[in-house]
């Protein structure tokens, strides 16, 4: 897989890793013509992995190589970490703030963001969409970083991250088609919202890729940048949403940690 990728220049390696990425999506989204329903004990649980794999994808493809990185070029690694990461989790709450959606099992009066007259459904399919944009992201920055040439970016640790993020997308499609479903919405149409919540991941992927490629001594604050988005997603939805049930915390907690340790595993054997 690593010799096929090297063939291609870092943004279309970004580009297909994101495919890959949005097609994980897609496939959980497929999970519709299957089922009506899904456990809600499973759908919590796969919440709770998916959670784990970004918690160990922030730190181990993103932070520690922005750290590495930045003493490489001469920065102050503690500083550039810093800046980075909370930049991160400041666009993504600027995000939260200002871009109407709203998270499955909730009702409609309770969306967040500008208030507008849209459907549940293209709420539904925003709130998701808002996960994938550092995800994206992130495998952008990943793979653009490959071309700085420094030994703390790694084709293999990039692959490892869009791996990992694949992985995760899977749940978080058949977060948004299931419901819908549910709801009363045609299959076809269901799966087409909730594979639609993935489209940003190659767009975010080859945006992120191209910046760094054209910047690259910002290099360690665009991988911590990305880190600290995605530890936002983690803490203020994907957590919450996973733990709701009380009587199945314990569930969902060990499947976070099983995530993690899946996301260290890809990460150190690619990386």
């Amino acid at each position: 897989m690593i010799d096929f990728i090297q063939q291609f220049n870092p943004v279309t390696q970004a580009f297909l890793a994101t495919l890959f990425t949005w097609g994980l999506t897609a496939a959980g989204a497929a999970m519709v013509f299957l089922t009506r329903d899904v456990n809600q004990k499973l759908l919590d649980s796969m919440l709770g992995f998916a959670a784990g794999v970004m918690i160990a994808a922030s730190f181990w493809s993103l932070l520690a190589p922005g750290i590495e990185m930045a003493e490489q070029l001469g920065h102050i690694p503690w500083l550039a970490a810093a800046i980075g990461f909370m930049g991160g989790g400041i666009f993504m709450r600027l995000t939260d703030k200002f871009l109407p959606h709203l998270h499955p099992g909730l009702s409609i009066d309770k969306s967040e963001g500008i208030k507008t007259s849209w459907q549940r459904s293209t709420l539904l399919v925003l709130a998701i969409t808002l996960h994938n944009i550092p995800e994206g992201l992130a495998v952008g920055v990943a793979f653009g970083a490959v071309a700085a040439n420094l030994p703390s970016a790694t084709i293999g640790g990039a692959i490892a991250l869009a791996i990992g993020i694949g992985i995760q997308n899977f749940p978080e499609g058949t977060a948004v088609s299931v419901p819908l479903r549910r709801e009363g919405m045609s299959k076809g149409k269901s799966f087409f919202m909730g594979q639609a919540s993935g489209i940003v991941e190659p767009i975010a992927g080859v945006l992120g890729a191209l910046f760094v490629l054209k910047m690259q001594t910002i290099l360690p604050y665009a991988l911590c940048f990305a880190a600290g988005a995605m530890i936002f997603v983690v803490v203020e939805e994907l957590i919450p949403e996973s733990q709701r049930n009380y009587k199945t915390i314990d569930l969902v907690t060990m499947t976070t940690m099983i995530g993690f340790s899946v996301m260290m595993i890809l990460d150190v054997a690619l990386g």
